[in-house]
């Protein structure tokens, strides 16, 4: 998946996938996973999050199936 760099401390880039609902999160520690069944706004709201770490931790972490890739 095709991801593209974000302005984060914690996490390095983020990918989308609208056909299949699948956010891909690449963290500064190069691990990355992939949280499923992400509506397209959490994901639109995500990258352009004043603070994209703060975003993912209130409105993406532990609310989506996720796997570790």
């Amino acid at each position: 998946m095709r991801r593209q760099p974000v302005r984060s401390s914690a996490i390095a880039s983020v990918g989308y996938d609208p056909g299949t609902a699948v956010l891909e999160v690449e963290f500064r520690s190069s691990d990355r996973y992939r949280y499923y069944a992400v509506p397209p706004s959490v994901h639109r709201a995500f990258v352009e999050a004043p603070s994209v770490g703060r975003y993912f931790q209130e409105h993406i972490r532990d609310r989506y199936p996720v796997e570790q890739l």
